[in-house]
């Protein structure tokens, strides 16, 4: 494990303050769910914890369908990264970082449609493909991610059933991080 050089110590109510410089780089916000654990060797871990995280396996397959349905390349995320894709490379896909757009999207629990009132949207950071759909998924009234779905190979706009597809997907997913 990193050594930071950041001492902090425990107060009288049994907190800890995350230095800023953390937060920043982890992308730990006010708000946001940590697990808490410990490992063999008595070391204490805090862990971002995403409820999207729990459903990937479910995430993998929900895209895979929609894939097949829209033949567009679709890519499901948590706050910060990628969790499952289909249509592209996996390797290159999967836990790449979102961009600040598709973050500020799911913050402001709005959704995107590519069209002329839009500036383009790169969802994830190293990744030249821009998105077609965005909807967030929230559950339970908090944002845990986002259904992204990208211009096919025809750069061709999207069609109504196929935003129909990804606001349902969104939902879907956000009833499943409710249970």
């Amino acid at each position: 494990m990193k050594a930071t050089g950041i001492v902090r110590r425990i107060d009288d109510l049994g907190r800890v303050v995350i230095p800023k410089e953390i937060r920043r780089t982890m992308r730990i916000r006010e708000g946001d769910p940590l697990e808490i654990y410990t490992d063999a060797d008595g070391e204490v871990i805090f862990k971002k914890y995403s409820p999207m995280g729990e459903i990937s396996e479910f995430t993998s397959q929900y895209a895979d369908v929609l894939y097949r349905a829209t033949n567009m390349p679709v890519i499901i995320t948590d706050r910060d990264h990628v969790i499952s894709c289909m249509g592209l490379s996996k390797k290159d896909t999967i836990d790449r970082h979102i961009t600040k757009e598709l973050e500020t999207i799911m913050e402001n629990r709005s959704s995107y449609v590519a069209g002329s009132e839009h500036q383009e949207l790169y969802p994830v950071e190293g990744l030249d493909r821009n998105a077609a759909i965005a909807y967030p998924i929230i559950g339970s009234g908090d944002v845990s991610g986002c259904v992204v779905i990208l211009f096919g190979e025809n750069g061709t706009a999207p069609t109504q059933s196929e935003i129909k597809l990804a606001q349902v997907a969104a939902s879907f997913l956000g009833k499943q991080t409710e249970e």
